[in-house]
């Protein structure tokens, strides 16, 4: 059981690394954190709509791989 837990926390840090990561990558929608970081002047570089999309499943993909380790360490947690 310590392998699985190990396992799981070393893909729940690797997880919320590479989401935060992805998350700073999407397009800003407004006048918000991401145009402080230049998001506001490279809009009219920014990719086509295809990339934008696969950007979004990318990243809910992992934030369902991070919310599965998340589940998976409490109920080993919880039974152990």
């Amino acid at each position: 059981m310590d392998a699985v837990r190990i396992g799981l926390q070393v893909l729940l840090v690797l997880g919320g690394l590479f989401l935060t990561f992805l998350i700073l990558l999407h397009k800003g929608k407004g006048g918000g954190l991401s145009d402080m970081f230049g998001g506001g002047m490279s809009s009219s570089l920014g990719g086509s709509s295809v990339a934008e999309r696969n950007l979004d499943r990318i990243t809910v993909g992992v934030a369902l791989v991070w919310f599965t380790c998340v589940v998976g360490l409490g109920v080993l947690e919880r039974f152990s």
